[in-house]
Order: structure tokens, then C-alpha cells, then sequence
């Protein structure tokens, strides 16, 4: 199955009010949310919101992450470089990389799976709960994209 093209996407408005139409998966969501970012960095929770939200092309996702990064302390330069974060590696620390691939693995799953490698790579970055907590933060974040691109949340809304 394919999705629309761009230009096509581009006409329509939003389709849905979620948190209208399940007021109950969107406090469920929000609670997950919340529960997921507690004993992280909030600068790399967001890095990780908006490399995920830039992979699964969530226009409303990316607007509010990268709002929020400023807010956070996040840089202009090291928030354009995200998207090629690995040929930027200079600008962002190897716990930040491993989080960064780690994000794109789960995000992805190309193959099925996360791959050992890159599943090590974070783990030797991170206390396990903390581990745990990013996981979840990157899980989430992919369902707040596919409810956003889903039912087109519009980013000139924030």
C-alpha cells in the first residue's frame, strides 16, 4: 500500500480530533508520555522526539520538538545537523549517538529487529533504567507520529 503524495496530503486539513473522539487513549497517551521522559535528559529526550518524528515525516511532531529543544537549551546548529547527526558527530557526545541510532533502529525496524550492535552501543551509555526510559521515550514518540500523521495535526496549530 502506498500513502498519498505530498502535494495531495497538502490539501486536506486535519482529519480527526483524537483527544475528542478518544478522550481516554489520548490521557492514556499523555500519562505514557509523562512516564516515559522521567530520569532523562530533557535535551536528549527531545533530540530523540525530533530524530524520530524526522524519520516518520510527523510535520506536527518536528514543529513542537524542535520548539521544545530550544526551550530545553537545544542549539540552532546541532538541531539542523539531527538529520545527519552521524556525519556530524563532532556536535553530538557518543552517549547522544547511541541514543540517536538506537532511536532510528526502533524507529525503523527495517530487518524485524533492533540490531545487537546498536542495542549495546546505548546499553554502554546507560544505567539500565535509564536505558528503559529512552526506549520508551522512542516507542512513544512513534505513536505520537502515527497519531499525528494519521489524522494530519496540523503544526501551524502550536
Amino acid at each position: 500500500m502506498t500513502t498519498t503524495s505530498t502535494h495531495e496530503h497538502g490539501t486536506h486539513g486535519p482529519r480527526m480530533n483524537l483527544a475528542k473522539a478518544a478522550p481516554e487513549v489520548y490521557k492514556a497517551m499523555i500519562a505514557l508520555d509523562r512516564a516515559a521522559q522521567q530520569g532523562l535528559d530533557p535535551t536528549l529526550a527531545e533530540l530523540v522526539k525530533v530524530r524520530a518524528s524526522q524519520i516518520n515525516h510527523c510535520a506536527f511532531c518536528i514543529t513542537m520538538h524542535t520548539r521544545d529543544a530550544r526551550k530545553a537549551g537545544e542549539t540552532e546548529l546541532r538541531l539542523q545537523l539531527l538529520h545527519a547527526w552521524e556525519e556530524s558527530g563532532g556536535f553530538f557526545t557518543p552517549k547522544e549517538q547511541a541514543a540517536l541510532a538506537l532511536t532510528e533502529a526502533v524507529t525503523v525496524l527495517t530487518d524485524g529487529f533492533v540490531p545487537d550492535a546498536v542495542y549495546q552501543r546505548a546499553a554502554a551509555h546507560f544505567e539500565e533504567a535509564e536505558l528503559a526510559q529512552l526506549i520508551a521515550t522512542i516507542f512513544t514518540i512513534n505513536a505520537w507520529n502515527r497519531i499525528a500523521v494519521t489524522t494530519r495535526m496540523d503544526p501551524a496549530s502550536l
